[in-house]
């Protein structure tokens, strides 16, 4: 066995930071393609150079976020050790080896009350819009799927609750779809029962985190968690997220995703929508999601395309 010669962990160098970021690393490409001067534009009201101590580069806070996310670390605690040793996230916030990192309660208290609620989602349109300038998303084809993510509450810590159960949205779209046929047919309207008392139904809501569902499926064990619907195209590109209990059907979300996806891109709506086959589930709630969706598509289509006089729009689907 050979030993190393010599030992250089404390040896004198000149070197650049940048020098030891690989040219091919992902934080590179995210860097060179990012403006970050709209963020500075919209936080700058938020901060007061004249009081107080000099305030954190909000931009900084919100990239240590984004690395969080990027490579799956799972706290902000945790993230923030990362990036006291990591030379690529130090060259990513723009910090040299020896400058403290921002620590993650500075990061944490910023996005709860400093930072407006709708930031994460306006640095989300941005980046969308981005890469839709630059014709790399092709909402055409919409793909939909729910993952869920368990929640961090003791499933053993919870209490019983009586609520009344939600109407289904696709209820009230097939109402208004019949409704106009029976107008046709010079029939009486179906009237919504708003008098009948709603259906009760036990809930089980954690006392650690009410926000989350008891989600039960198969033979996976009964835990709290969240479930987040998702809708992306073709090339990988998340349209839209909505995110609900982890008890709650993916049939439920449905409508806020298709809104969602749908004001993103009010110039090139969605012509083939792809849900997961437990989206529709039964095939009774196939036939009433699929009635739903039809009509809101044709409604869509009849609001955004031009008749002229003494035509009527018969598009099907």
């Amino acid at each position: 066995m050979e030993k190393h010669a010599e030992d250089a962990r404390r040896k004198a160098m000149v070197i650049d930071i940048d020098m030891l970021v690989p040219k091919d690393h992902l934080l590179r490409k995210i860097e060179k393609v990012m403006d970050y001067d709209w963020l500075y534009e919209r936080l700058n009201p938020l901060y007061n150079d004249k009081v107080g101590r000099p305030g954190t580069d909000p931009v900084v806070l919100i990239k240590m976020v984004l690395i969080q996310h990027l490579f799956g670390i799972p706290s902000l605690r945790q993230t923030w050790r990362e990036c006291d040793v990591n030379v690529a996230y130090r060259w990513f916030l723009g910090y040299d080896l020896l400058e403290h990192i921002p620590h993650f309660a500075t990061v944490s208290y910023a996005f709860c009350n400093r930072f407006p609620a709708e930031l994460s989602v306006e640095i989300f349109d941005h980046i969308l819009n981005k890469a839709l300038n630059n014709r790399m998303v092709d909402p055409s084809v919409v793909f939909i799927d729910g993952t869920h993510i368990k929640a961090s509450a003791n499933k053993k810590k919870f209490q019983k609750e009586q609520v009344n159960k939600a109407a289904k949205v696709y209820d009230e779209v097939l109402r208004k779809e019949v409704n106009e046929e029976r107008a046709k047919l010079g029939k009486k309207e179906i009237e919504d029962k708003d008098d009948d008392e709603p259906p009760k139904g036990e809930k089980t809501v954690s006392t650690t985190d009410p926000d989350c569902g008891m989600f039960v499926k198969g033979e996976h064990e009964r835990q709290f968690a969240y479930e987040a619907h998702t809708a992306c195209e073709r090339h990988g590109f998340v349209l839209a997220v909505e995110v609900t209990p982890g008890n709650i059907h993916d049939s439920v979300a449905w409508d806020a995703v298709y809104d969602s996806v749908c004001s993103r891109f009010p110039k090139q709506k969605p012509l083939l929508w792809m849900p997961d086959t437990k989206l529709l589930g039964s095939p009774e709630r196939f036939c009433r999601m699929d009635a739903s969706l039809s009509f809101r598509i044709q409604e869509d289509i009849r609001k955004s395309t031009p008749l002229s006089p003494g035509t009527t729009n018969t598009t099907k689907l």
